[in-house]
């Protein structure tokens, strides 16, 4: 059945102000199932790892369970795939110096314009500490897809690390990370991606992917502010961690430093129980066609609920696109075209003629709406569509629990600030 959308609403405390929040790209509104599985971690089982006694059994219970849902919900093969952490940069930023440790000077990394700069600058460290080369992966300016011929020809260099994004968080381009990690593993390379700005938006199947490693952050699929990376577990088993003597080596653990953020933790199973339940409320029409592809429990009902979300979402997206190009003067970044919606997310950048894209944005929040603007660290995106100097992009980003009158009242005001 369709979404209903007065019912999912109502699993967001927050959105019971008047405010319409389209900076979704930058952090979503939380489910109250997070905000629930927060408050009873901190009053129920608040205690560090590995007690003999009642609340620290419990807080590991929550923490494997933790870890046994954020499996499911990227289909990795086992919970201990699973590393938790403060967010995808911190996490990038630890692994990739783990990584570097099995690179030589020459060894070859490749990046792309279209990433985030947690999915680049990690990389550029590696390649300063290691005199590593760096190649750089190019997207055409005119629909912000990748350039898929620079990035065949890189892999005929047989790179060591290949990292690129699932989806932009400037533009909303969905690249095809099945394809890119097939060529980059015949190449001979680790595949390491960043699906922080895919993960809120459709199924997500590492196992299907092939890749070596995956990252997202809850706080940008209806969770707390912490980090997810799923790594294949010979390699994490393989890999060194940087930690301290008494820790375990074993994965996750090994990469877990320190004490974590267990309340957060719990917020991640929190917000994965809510897709569970939006699974299972309305994903019924993908029902079959999931589980004959072999998903059951609640790894059938998560692939559901996002399932669901994606179908929405094209929704949501041709409406941001036709809204925001009725206005007068403004230029949208990306794809366009209502025959691609598949190859994008409903996250849209736009530039407005005559106005700086910070004070549209200011404009827009006076009049209740919630945006971003600059270049939303996506630096290499600005400088390559050359809106860097001038002030970046406007960006509109719309979630499942965003309607189409709320697109329809950003129009009506954009339109006003245009004049």
């Amino acid at each position: 059945m369709p979404l209903d959308l007065n019912l999912i609403r109502q699993q967001f405390p927050s959105l019971e102000r008047p405010a319409v929040f389209f900076d979704n790209p930058g952090g979503t509104q939380i489910a109250r199932q997070s905000v629930e599985h927060i408050n009873r971690y901190l009053l129920e089982s608040n205690a560090n790892h590995e007690g003999a006694f009642e609340t620290s059994q419990k807080s590991d219970a929550v923490l494997d369970e933790a870890h046994a849902a954020m499996a499911d919900f990227l289909n990795a093969a086992r919970p201990e795939e699973i590393v938790f952490g403060n967010n995808m940069t911190t996490l990038t930023l630890h692994l990739s110096r783990t990584l570097a440790r099995t690179l030589s000077a020459g060894d070859e990394i490749v990046v792309t314009r279209l990433d985030h700069d947690a999915n680049i600058s990690p990389w550029l460290l590696v390649a300063e500490d290691k005199g590593c080369k760096v190649t750089w992966i190019d997207f055409d300016v005119e629909d912000c897809t990748l350039k898929l011929d620079e990035f065949q020809k890189a892999m005929e260099r047989k790179p060591k690390i290949v990292a690129f994004g699932y989806a932009s968080n400037a533009v909303g381009t969905i690249n095809p990370v099945r394809k890119l990690t097939k060529m980059a593993k015949e190449a001979g390379a680790l595949v390491y991606i960043d699906a922080v700005q895919y993960a809120p938006h459709g199924p997500i199947d590492v196992q299907n992917i092939g890749c070596d490693f995956l990252v997202c952050s809850s706080y940008k699929f209806f969770g707390p502010h912490a980090g997810a990376l799923y790594g294949r577990y010979d390699l994490l088993n393989e890999l060194k961690a940087y930690k301290v003597r008494p820790a375990t080596n074993n994965p996750p653990g090994k990469f877990e430093t320190g004490t974590q953020n267990h309340e957060g933790i719990a917020g991640v199973l929190g917000a994965l129980e809510y897709f569970e339940w939006l699974g299972n409320q309305f994903g019924g029409a993908a029902a079959e066609s999931l589980r004959e592809s072999g998903f059951s429990g609640r790894r059938l009902a998560l692939k559901q609920a996002m399932t669901a979300i994606r179908s929405y979402e094209y929704e949501m997206s041709r409406a941001l696109l036709v809204a925001i190009a009725s206005v007068p003067g403004t230029r949208i970044y990306g794809i366009t075209d209502s025959k691609s919606l598949d190859q994008r997310v409903p996250t849209v950048s736009f530039t407005l003629e005559g106005k700086h894209p910070r004070a549209v944005a200011e404009a827009l929040g006076k009049a209740g709406f919630y945006v971003w603007d600059g270049n939303y660290y996506a630096l290499a995106v600005t400088e390559r569509l050359g809106v860097e100097a001038s002030g970046g992009m406007v960006r509109v980003g719309a979630a499942h629990y965003n309607t189409l009158e709320e697109v329809a009242r950003l129009q009506e005001t954009l339109v006003k600030i245009a004049k």
